[in-house]
């Protein structure tokens, strides 16, 4: 099934949006968010009057996907406006680790980068009482390629290029085959210091299938969480990259787009089209409006287009999936589960997304991610 482009009148909703980290762990506090909120445990409406709280109380935990984690702190604040008997502890440790937690019985929902693998649905079935986890895209966006070279303001580079940079064939950022794409920049004589991730991530999965996708002949390794190039430099989380690439002179690496910020420059890639296409969300829209949906049932995991050649379409993207028993969830923790997924897939809860640089999911797909919620037990 091919999914509409992005609702334009979602990624106009960002005026919501908040900047900044929060500290979730003092979400419980009444001095977050909108005072005018209200602050029973009733269906209460924050901001926009979509905040349902229901019967949702007590401490949600939950961890996973780093990539997603500026839009899960801008969800919390205004969630935990409304519904103030209710604690939202995220912990962004990665997609790995996330969908370990989860299947293990730890956590009350998972973020991931990547849909759920049949071993790991299997896995699910022992926590979710005759269930089993399925996967809720709820988050977009680019995956940008930071880099820090003196000089240097605007970078094009393609899949070949990228490829061979990331497993150490490209060293120095004045080599001929970076020149070549980049006739008009001054090209340092400087090492190349790439940095990848050094858990297990749901972005380095969606990159190096980029990766695999675009340049099959210079990327020989299988996609995967983690990594399994030769040579780099790691560090831990896409906060941990960034950092990285803001301090270290010389350096590139992949993040969601969300962090790139700072001073952080961003490569232009060069696909098929006539012109290298920049990070952007809008950017992003046309890629992921490619996508097919390949879940079953209740699943709703997407195939994502890693090739497009439509003009403006930025090819290296993900989608963030919230993972969730479709049933058998914990009774203590279904209600407050419930309520958030319900927030956070509303045209509120999605209208905070752009501002914040991430791309709102398309009205078709959100709608059945609605149904699918309203369903959980």
């Amino acid at each position: 099934m091919k999914l509409q482009r992005m609702n334009r009148r979602a990624l106009a909703l960002g005026a919501l949006a908040v900047s900044g980290a929060l500290a979730l762990t003092a979400c419980g506090s009444d001095d977050t968010g909108d005072k005018t909120a209200g602050g029973d445990s009733s269906a209460s409406a924050a901001a926009g009057g979509s905040v349902q709280c229901d019967d949702a109380k007590g401490r949600l935990q939950a961890s996973g996907s780093s990539a997603q984690k500026n839009a899960i702190d801008a969800w919390v604040k205004q969630y935990v406006a409304a519904c103030k008997d209710v604690q939202i502890n995220y912990n962004p440790t990665g997609s790995g680790a996330g969908i370990t937690a989860f299947t293990q019985g730890q956590t009350a929902f998972a973020g991931s980068d990547s849909a759920l693998k049949p071993e790991e649905v299997e896995a699910s079935k022992k926590v979710c009482t005759d269930g089993q986890g399925i996967d809720l895209p709820m988050v977009g966006g680019p995956i940008a390629v930071g880099f820090n070279v003196s000089g240097v303001d605007t970078l094009a580079l393609d899949a070949p290029t990228l490829a061979k940079i990331f497993d150490s064939r490209i060293t120095n950022w004045n080599d001929a085959a970076i020149a070549k794409l980049n006739p008009d920049a001054k090209l340092p004589d400087l090492k190349i210091q790439a940095f990848h991730r050094s858990d297990e991530s749901g972005t380095t999965d969606n990159f190096t299938k980029y990766l695999k996708a675009a340049a099959p002949k210079d990327w020989t390794y299988e996609p995967g969480k983690s990594w399994e190039a030769k040579g780099g430099q790691s560090a831990q989380g896409s906060s941990g990259l960034a950092q990285q690439v803001k301090q270290t002179p010389g350096s590139i690496s992949y993040f969601e787009l969300s962090y790139a910020k700072d001073g952080v420059k961003t490569v232009d890639i060069k696909t098929e089209a006539a012109e290298p296409v920049k990070a952007t969300v809008e950017n992003a829209t046309a890629a992921i409006g490619a996508a097919e949906v390949v879940g079953t049932g209740k699943d709703l995991a997407l195939k994502l287009d890693y090739t497009p050649s439509a003009d403006g379409a930025y090819p290296i993207v993900l989608v963030t999936y919230e993972i969730v028993c479709d049933k058998g969830n914990k009774a203590e923790t279904l209600p407050a589960t419930k309520s958030f997924l319900n927030y956070i897939a509303s045209e509120d809860g999605q209208g905070l997304l752009a501002e914040a640089g991430y791309a709102p999911m398309p009205q078709e797909i959100i709608t059945k991610v609605r149904e699918t919620v309203s369903g959980l037990s």
